[in-house]
């Protein structure tokens, strides 16, 4: 059984079929249709739902963290001991919510399709800002998508409700919603079982090695912001699947002095402010990761398990040096991230192996971290080549080279004769251009809807030309750039 509560309702489910999203069963099982399906692939912010989870400060303070998710991409099973908030919920005693009544004032909304995902969104963004800027307006808001092309009036609701907000029922009923949720915060394995299929919700990592152990064909689910796309795109069954995002001890960051260790079940959005800390760029990138709703629900160690050779952490991860942590049972072995990759969507992992965390080394000062992402949109859109740069210099000499690119092959992967050509030389003009001409030595990129082959090559070239050209002039730097 899994339990939690709508909005103030207790919800307990044992019965339903796990492959249920979030957004199916707000519509068909509880009668509530204001979220609505546009694409089904968390690209439109249409179905966007808040979630609310218990959050306990270094101070000892307990507080609820409102996150906005896609529903779509969103198994029920993700639910155990959270509260779901709906557009539906919003409303109190016959009075529209302050997000509401900004869209409406503002005229906000024209068709109306996508004007709950919006409300959603601003109810969200007013709980986590005091005064958003119209970066963090921009920021909650670009997951969300208005084919009437309302942005302006949307964007004057989000400055109306949420720079002036006032209390409202979430707020005068917090202490309430804390008890509650701790009434019904999880205290032993939790399951959602429909007879064929099920889904297993563990505590601890010991109990996902003996589950993971139990049923190794089981899928591991922790944002699901992948795998729910063979259920809600592919129409395919998943017959287990294991919820890893209740193990606290895998969704913790740990600092060291010469390193972070990162929980694999880590959300993106919870990644950015020790990644951001050391390497900015890392951060810059993670602004330009899909959504906020996805980066609220994604997760580090699933952006390099399932293997994507466009994903975007791997290239800086590979280039920056880091480890993962693969656990089997009782079993633990640290593997460079760069020999986990070994073909498309083929990788190290053992049966019933899964990554427990990853260890990415501290920032150094005489390390020149930089990295660049292309795509044609800023916003919420997919790599065609990612750029990762890691060199060491002593007196003008490369001593150290790591250069890692996703898009420009079956995996991500180091640039060898790139890094050859660079090291032992100065660092200039000629040097940098016999390691772009390398570049055709280490990859041979494919042509797809993204771009063609030319394209990924000259761009990858040009990149190592840019990294180069920055480095000298540090003034003109621009990172993390999108080419449209």
């Amino acid at each position: 059984m899994i339990q939690f509560l709508l909005n103030q309702e207790l919800r307990s489910e044992h019965a339903l079929d796990p492959n249920l999203t979030v957004l199916n069963y707000l519509r068909d099982h509880v009668g509530k249709p204001g979220t609505k399906e546009g694409c089904a692939s968390g690209d439109c912010g249409a179905c966007t739902v808040v979630v609310g989870e218990l959050q306990t400060d270094d101070d000892g303070r307990e507080h609820i963290r409102y996150r906005s998710l896609n529903s779509c991409l969103t198994f029920v099973s993700s639910l155990h001991g959270k509260q779901l908030i709906s557009v539906e919920d919003l409303k109190h005693k016959g009075e529209l919510h302050s997000v509401q009544k900004a869209m409406v004032e503002c005229h906000g909304s024209q068709c109306g399709f996508c004007t709950p995902g919006f409300v959603m969104s601003l109810f969200a963004l007013q709980k986590n800002s005091d005064a958003p800027d119209h970066a963090k307006a921009h920021e909650a808001l670009a997951g969300n998508l208005c084919r009437c092309t309302g942005y302006r009036p949307i964007l004057e609701a989000a400055e109306q409700s949420c720079c002036a907000k006032q209390p409202d029922q979430f707020d005068a009923r917090e202490a309430d919603t804390i008890a509650r949720l701790k009434a019904i915060a999880p205290t032993d394995i939790g399951e959602l079982n429909s007879g064929d299929k099920r889904c297993l919700v563990p505590l601890t990592v010991a109990d996902l090695a003996d589950l993971y152990d139990a049923y190794p064909q089981a899928r591991l689910l922790a944002g699901g912001t992948d795998l729910a796309l063979e259920v809600t795109q592919f129409h395919r069954t998943l017959p287990v699947m294991i919820y890893v995002g209740n193990v606290a001890e895998m969704k913790r960051i740990d600092r060291f002095d010469d390193r972070l260790e990162i929980g694999a079940a880590t959300s993106l959005s919870d990644c950015y402010e020790a990644l951001n800390a050391e390497y900015p760029d890392f951060g810059e990138l993670l602004h330009r990761f899909a959504s906020l709703q996805i980066r609220n629900q994604g997760t580090l160690g699933g952006n390099i398990g399932n293997a994507s050779p466009i994903g975007d952490s791997p290239p800086l991860l590979i280039a920056l040096g880091a480890q993962i942590v693969l656990c089997k049972g009782e079993t633990r072995r640290t593997l460079a991230l760069e020999d986990y990759f070994i073909d498309y969507r083929v990788t190290a992992r053992q049966e019933s192996e899964f990554i427990e965390k990853i260890i990415v080394p501290r920032a150094s000062v005489d390390k020149l971290f930089r990295a660049y992402k292309v795509s044609k949109r800023l916003d919420d859109d997919i790599s065609a080549v990612c750029a990762a740069f890691n060199i060491r210099l002593e007196n003008g000499i490369v001593a150290q080279a790591r250069v890692a690119f996703g898009g420009m092959a079956a995996i991500p992967k180091r640039a060898a004769a790139c890094e050859a050509a660079l090291l032992g030389s100065p660092f200039n003009n000629a040097t940098v251009e016999r390691a772009c001409a390398a570049l055709a030595e280490d990859f041979t990129p494919l042509s797809d809807f993204r771009a063609s082959k030319e394209y990924r090559l000259l761009s990858a070239q040009n990149l190592l030309r840019k990294y180069f050209i920055e480095l000298q002039t540090p003034h003109i730097e621009t990172r993390v750039t999108a080419y449209v």
